[in-house]
């Protein structure tokens, strides 16, 4: 099996695709997914529960996107990109519908965890179905597209969580949550195109059929895990979700206490920052098409630490400065990593993608579970410098190891 740079740009079909619909995948995928954030302090008090404890309401899901990603990877080569991801935007519209039915943090947790089930069939196989549609040329800037539909939908599963419970309660807005969701299904089924390469009709060998109980494909996920550039892409996600979730989870306690004192409403209308992200991120997309993968995340990692330092000044503005900074890196890289790796994968790249969604989602787990214990030793200056820590780590590892200009046919 070859990895691959360059596709096939003669498919001139491809170039006039409608990029709406896959941003609207990206909205669905993290519509949900970090959506107890701006609730923590309020859990905190409800449940009379520890900060670990409600931060578990985060933990919970993105471990399980970790757990089923190259399952659902795999299925998704077998069975259809398409498929996959309109079957998985309604499954989770299902299972949002269903949380408002806990009563115990405990079951709320099941619940985010069953959630989190449902979201790789849309966040990793979207990524597969850009590079399967789109020429080479242009998917980074479909990439960052997407992206910003991620950005978006973050913004508004946090916003309307945090002014929906701040008025009436956190059921509510579950409820709220999956109203939209269902919607959002209803519109990918009608818009999403079929993808040219249909899986059962392609006489090549698909990941899916293998994964799921032939040897020959457990062969290509071992060769995708010793090929040390998507390696080190993986490990670059694992530290891109660490960093986010670790910052937006963690800040909301900080500035909940005095001398802020944000409410639940206005700690969700926080998150307006990523709106900059949403902004920003296309115009990274352009640079991944011309200067290439490593100077665009280069240049995120350097605004994330600059911005992840102004959330230590007093000032509020300043602070909300820092996130909006560090929010627009965070995506620009995200960009850059998923990316790169669906350029540099010419065949089983449904299991590719939900391999880099396992380690960018243990990324996240860690993120949202460890610096709880870092927060007991030095509180949030402990954790920004965590965060640092991890945005140089991931720097030094894409920058080592990703190539100068992707121009590149590797074989395992």
């Amino acid at each position: 099996m070859q990895f691959h740079a360059e596709r096939n740009l003669t498919d001139q079909g491809k170039t006039r695709q409608s990029i709406m619909p896959i941003v609207l995948a990206g909205f669905t995928a993290f519509l949900d997914l970090y959506a107890t954030q701006p609730l923590l302090p309020l859990l905190t008090r409800m449940f009379r529960a520890t900060n670990f404890a409600v931060s578990l309401t985060v933990t919970a899901a993105t471990t399980a996107v970790a757990l089923a990603a190259p399952f659902v990877g795999a299925l998704a080569d077998r069975v259809g990109l398409r498929r996959t991801i309109v079957g998985s935007s309604f499954a989770l519209a299902g299972l949002t519908a269903l949380t408002p039915t806990a009563r115990t943090l405990n079951q709320l947790v099941i619940w985010r965890f069953l959630q989190g089930l449902a979201t790789p069939g849309i966040f990793a196989v979207a990524i597969a179905y850009i590079h399967e549609e789109w020429p080479a040329s242009r998917a980074g800037r479909a990439t960052a597209a997407y992206v910003s539909g991620t950005v978006v939908g973050g913004f508004t599963g946090r916003a309307m969580m945090g002014l929906i419970a701040g008025v009436a309660d956190w059921r509510t807005g579950f409820a709220a949550l999956a109203l939209l969701n269902a919607i959002a299904a209803l519109l990918l089924w009608q818009t999403l195109p079929i993808e040219k390469r249909q899986p059962r009709s392609d006489p090549r060998p698909r990941s899916g059929a293998g994964y799921l109980g032939a040897a020959a494909s457990f062969g290509a996920f071992a060769r995708h895990l010793r090929h040390k550039k998507l390696l080190a892409t993986y490990a670059v996600g694992f530290c891109v979700l660490c960093s986010q979730v670790a910052m937006f989870t963690y800040v909301t306690f900080p500035l909940a206490a005095p001398p802020y004192g944000l409410s639940t409403a206005a700690l969700g209308s926080l998150f307006a920052v990523y709106l900059v992200g949403a902004a920003a991120t296309p115009l990274s997309g352009r640079w991944i098409d011309v200067y290439g993968h490593r100077i665009a995340f280069a240049v995120a990692v350097f605004l994330g630490v600059g911005g992840a330092l102004l959330t230590l000044a007093p000032p509020l503005a300043l602070v909300v400065v820092g996130l909006a900074l560090f929010a627009t890196s965070i995506f620009m890289a995200q960009a850059s990593a998923t990316s790169h790796v669906g350029a540099h994968v010419a065949e089983e790249r449904g299991l590719a993608l939900g391999l880099y969604a396992t380690f960018y989602y243990v990324g996240g787990s860690v993120g949202g579970a460890f610096p709880a214990v870092v927060w007991e030793r030095g509180g949030w200056p402990a954790c920004v410098a965590f965060i640092i820590v991890v945005q140089l780590a991931m720097l030094a590892t894409a920058w080592t190891l990703w190539q100068k200009r992707e121009t590149l046919d590797f074989e395992l």
